[in-house]
Formats: structure tokens, C-alpha cells, sequence
């Protein structure tokens, strides 16, 4: 069907290809434990399925059990106190002994602080990223999201072969706030997407 393909949609037959090998390649990268959960599908969370704009897949690694407990998300400025750090881990540590799962973005500052927070004190977390499942943004919480993709859930909309760019991270919010039955903002600017 290539050369259809090619005639309808005005790329040549090597373009398409091309595209082709790389989406395969990509969704090679994933896990045979990975799930590709579909909306509308047991797996999909009610919450953001509910939402005007819940995304029609979301690619998941970990504990898909977490998604039916509470989730309350901790999120705030990339660039925190060190107050704001400590208020973050504590607020985590404290919603795990209620049985919350703290969901957070995997960013640097208030995003990273709540994860540990939660892990330190073996209460589950959810990383909803802004990146697919086979990339790591920022780079230097690589090994954090690996973690979290052992001991709890790691979630993207983005499928493996979708590029990173800037509005990723204002939808990955929305996805986040989407599985969550409240967000908590421990610090943030004016202009900050946490806002």
C-alpha cells in the first residue's frame, strides 16, 4: 500500500518508509511489560477519563494497581527553597500513612523532592512524565524514573515515537491533575506551570 500511500498523501515512498521504520523501532524500545491502555479500557483511569481533553492512550510501566487508590498530586517550582524540599518530602511521606499515592511530574525541584519523599518513607508514587517511557527528561532523574518505574508507576500520553517538545510538560499537568483528586502547589512563581 505504499505506493497508494505515497499518491494520497503527497510523500514520496522513502519518506513514508522512513517514518515508518522509525515509529517500529521506537515502540521496540518499550517493555513486554509496558502497557499501551486505550480510553475507555478497565485500565484507563475513571478520573481522567472524564476530562475534556483525557488523552486516548496512555503508555504505562509499573504498578498499574496505584491508579485505583486516592492519588494527590505535590508539584511546584523547579527551583525550590530549601524549605520548599522540605516540605515536599514531608507532605509525601505524610499522605503515604493515609494511603494517597503522591503523584508529581519528575521535575527538578518540587516534582523530585515529593517522589523521594515517598519512596524514603516506602509509600508508592506515580511519575507523570512529559517525555514517552523510552526517554528521560530532565536527564539527571534518569535513575529516579527507573525507580519508579520498579516500585511504582511511570505514566506518558506520548507515545515512544512522539518527538519532545515545550507543550508536552503543560499537557503532562493536565494529565496529572486529570488522575488526581487534588493537586497541592508547595511553591511556585507567578508564571509557573504548576499554576
Amino acid at each position: 500500500q505504499l505506493e497508494e500511500a505515497s499518491r494520497l498523501l503527497g510523500y514520496s515512498k522513502e519518506n513514508i518508509k522512513n517514518a515508518y521504520t522509525t515509529v517500529v523501532n521506537k515502540f521496540n524500545q518499550l517493555n513486554d511489560t509496558d502497557y499501551i491502555v486505550k480510553i475507555g479500557q478497565d485500565l484507563y483511569p475513571s478520573l481522567l477519563e472524564k476530562t475534556e481533553n483525557a488523552p486516548k492512550f496512555l503508555f504505562m510501566r509499573g504498578n498499574v494497581d496505584l491508579l485505583k487508590h486516592p492519588i494527590i498530586s505535590v508539584v511546584g517550582t523547579r527551583n525550590p527553597s530549601a524549605e520548599g524540599v522540605v516540605k515536599a518530602r514531608k507532605l509525601a511521606s505524610i499522605l503515604g500513612k493515609f494511603r494517597i499515592v503522591v503523584a508529581s511530574g519528575l521535575a527538578k525541584g518540587i516534582d523530585r523532592a515529593a517522589h523521594e519523599g515517598a519512596l524514603e518513607a516506602n509509600n508508592p508514587t506515580i511519575a507523570v512524565i512529559g517525555t514517552p517511557l523510552n526517554q528521560n527528561y530532565p536527564k539527571e532523574n534518569a535513575e529516579l524514573q527507573e525507580k519508579i518505574s520498579q516500585k511504582c508507576l511511570v505514566i506518558s500520553q506520548f507515545a515512544p515515537s512522539t518527538p519532545v517538545q515545550r507543550w508536552n510538560f503543560p499537557a503532562r499537568n493536565a494529565v496529572m491533575s486529570g488522575i488526581s483528586l487534588a493537586t497541592v502547589i508547595i511553591e511556585a512563581s507567578e508564571t509557573s506551570g504548576a499554576l
